[in-house]
């Protein structure tokens, strides 16, 4: 009777423990790490309804951000978004991975100018996410002149209404354009001359600003501010007073993209929420979301509410905007930006 007792203890226990390994099997999961507010989450819940796999999902609040988590964090992620010139670092770095595109046959669809990237020429290692400009949003109720150019940042008429960007690369890549230098120059005489036309603007500058210029200027307490298009677009929505403009000189054309880190933990998790989110209709449903910022896939505009669609804002005839540069990596030249930008900021003149 003991050994049936034993014997059944033992029988109790193995049984228990299997159930217990069963339950306990990790399920599959992906870590996204993306900018904020820059997906719809109902995207979230559909993916992994769909495949069954866990989306750890965090945020970061700029590409340096990013650089230095991937570089100095033990935190592994499986598909990050960062901008073109970060991307383009990240590949000289070895710090991402080519993409099996056999596991992303939704990328056929992707709008043809838009492949092979600059930043990522071959299109081995990037897949858009989204892309816009930089320009110019202006309250045209209150400003009855043209806005066309750069100029108008520095216009004296404007004075205690200009709100400038606090982004070293596209305050001082407007500075650049508006002189007729590339947003990439590394050549100091050129930088030194954005340097001081910055320096002499500032005392018509309402406040060098984040992204709450853009509630300063919705609100009417400024009149002219830096824009990237996505945001221009929210705030003509929130102010019908408002309108944007990419000016002649020249300017920024973005693309943030989804990259896959070299120590991404579930690579083939990653390929699939990629390829997922390049589906229409969670192109369309994104691109509603994030007002303005343009889907990179062909045939998402049409199914976008009229007052998207039909903006050239976020979806402009690109035969009738003006020069567009891509920002690339600048190397070691970034302590030229990096000594330039703060000689601005701690400028009182």
């Amino acid at each position: 009777m003991k050994k049936i007792i034993i014997a059944l203890s033992v029988l109790l226990m193995l049984t228990l423990t299997a159930c217990g390994s069963k339950g306990s099997e990790p399920k599959e999961e992906i870590s996204v790490y993306n900018w904020g507010e820059y997906i719809d989450p109902s995207i979230l819940k559909d993916f992994e309804k769909e495949t069954g796999i866990k989306v750890n999902y965090s945020t970061y609040a700029s590409n340096e951000d990013l650089y230095i988590k991937m570089t100095q964090s033990q935190e592994k992620y499986d598909v990050v978004v960062p901008s073109d010139y970060m991307i383009e670092r990240l590949i000289k770095e070895d710090l991402v991975q080519e993409i099996n595109f056999d596991n992303v046959e939704n990328f056929k669809d992707v709008e043809e100018n838009l492949k092979n990237p600059v930043f990522d020429p071959e299109n081995k290692y990037s897949v858009p996410y989204f892309w816009g400009t930089l320009g110019i949003v202006y309250n045209k109720a209150q400003i009855k002149d043209k806005i066309d150019s750069w100029d108008a940042l520095w216009n004296e008429k404007y004075k205690g209404q200009i709100v400038m960007y606090n982004s070293q690369r596209d305050t001082i890549g407007a500075a650049l354009k508006r002189l007729g230098y590339s947003l990439n120059t590394t050549d100091p005489k050129e930088l030194e001359a954005a340097k001081k036309s910055l320096i002499e603007q500032k005392p018509l500058v309402y406040a060098y600003l984040d992204d709450d210029g853009r509630d300063v200027v919705v609100q009417g307490d400024a009149n002219l501010c830096i824009m990237y298009s996505g945001d221009a677009l929210n705030m003509i929505m929130q102010n019908p007073d408002l309108d944007y403009v990419v000016p002649k000189e020249g300017s920024n054309i973005w693309y943030d993209s989804m990259v896959i880190p070299k120590n991404a933990t579930n690579k083939e998790g990653a390929e699939k929420f990629i390829n997922y989110i390049l589906k229409p209709e969670v192109q369309a449903k994104n691109a509603e979301y994030c007002v303005g910022y343009t889907s990179p896939v062909k045939g998402v505009k049409e199914l976008l509410p009229d007052e998207i669609k039909n903006s050239q804002v976020a979806y402009p005839d690109m035969d009738k905007l003006p020069p567009l540069e891509a920002f690339k990596d600048l190397g070691d030249a970034v302590k030229l930006y990096d000594r330039t930008w703060t000689e601005i900021i701690a400028s009182n003149d």
